[in-house]
């Protein structure tokens, strides 16, 4: 069995650069570590032709090829502040010999091989992954990564695009192919929307107040905060109709919170309906029913 470094972020304190300290087993969250493996030959712990510039143009044609890598069923990874969450990566590649293992990380930065390059990691929880064989050439291989927000989630400039590393490991246990850039994910802070409207019940024609307020997650103090100066549309449904309607958009003020005025006419639920950022997830507020006298 092959040993892999673990990647852990660190405090906001403590800079990549100073810390020196063993790496850990795969899984081993105990351990802050900065260092990323950077080659197959470092992940597969073998003389893989494809671990030097040399060996990858020699021998080409003879690397596993990468199809396709999906990373938590295709959709964004969203944390709050506090609950860990386990998704899942799966790599598909072929090779004449068929497929015997595969590897994949999430980090955040620009470079992974310089200490100032990166800010931030994701190893699984696996040594080795679990290999699933479509036919003689190919399999799909999956691992499982468990995002902590109080460990990997150090501070809030990581929300946003992750880069995705992707290898694979021939049947032949020699070729490889190895890529820092094989392609993107995206990890959210997780937001919350409110809705308040009233008086309930209002007579027809008359004014009603509509409150609510967005905020998302922070990860440097584990809690939620409002995420100011954001459009968010207010949206009305018919007490018989399961469609929304937006009514106007508005901006959240410097704390988060949203208020406006509409005027009432016939029963239904209002709510207020976020689109979502780069950071933060598309969020809907569940609808507050206005009986209308």
């Amino acid at each position: 069995m092959r040993i892999r470094a673990t990647v852990a972020a660190v405090s906001g304190a403590l800079a990549l650069s100073a810390l020196a300290v063993p790496a850990a087993h795969a899984g081993d969250r105990s351990i802050p570590d900065p260092h990323k493996p950077t080659s197959g030959a470092e992940v597969f712990g073998t003389a893989a032709r494809g671990a030097s510039k040399a060996a990858a143009a020699a021998a080409a044609a003879a690397q596993p090829a990468i199809s396709k890598v999906v990373v938590n069923g295709g959709k964004d990874i969203v944390l709050g502040t506090t609950a860990k969450k386990t998704i899942t990566v799966s790599v598909t590649a072929s090779h004449a010999t068929g497929i015997s293992d595969a590897y994949a990380d999430l980090w955040h930065g620009t470079d992974p091989t310089s200490e100032t390059g990166i800010d931030g990691a994701i190893l699984a929880n696996e040594d080795e992954a679990k290999c699933t064989k479509v036919n003689a050439t190919t399999s799909t291989c999956k691992l499982t990564f468990t995002v902590d927000p109080r460990y990997d989630l150090y501070k809030n400039s990581l929300a946003g695009t992750w880069h995705v590393t992707a290898a694979a490991l021939a049947g032949n246990r020699t070729d490889m192919t190895y890529t820092d850039f094989y392609g993107t994910a995206r990890v959210q802070r997780l937001s919350k929307l409110t809705v308040n409207a009233s008086p309930e019940p209002v007579k027809k024609g008359k004014t009603l107040t509509v409150t609510g307020k967005l905020s998302r997650a922070n990860w440097e103090d584990h809690a939620y905060h409002g995420y100011s100066g954001q459009p968010v549309k207010l949206q009305f449904r018919k007490k018989n109709s399961s469609t929304y309607t937006t009514v106007k958009t508005i901006k959240t003020n410097s704390t988060g919170n949203l208020k406006t005025t509409v005027k009432a006419s016939v029963d239904g639920y209002w709510r207020y309906s976020f689109a979502g950022t780069s950071t933060t997830p598309a969020v809907n507020a569940a609808g507050d029913f206005v009986d209308v006298k």
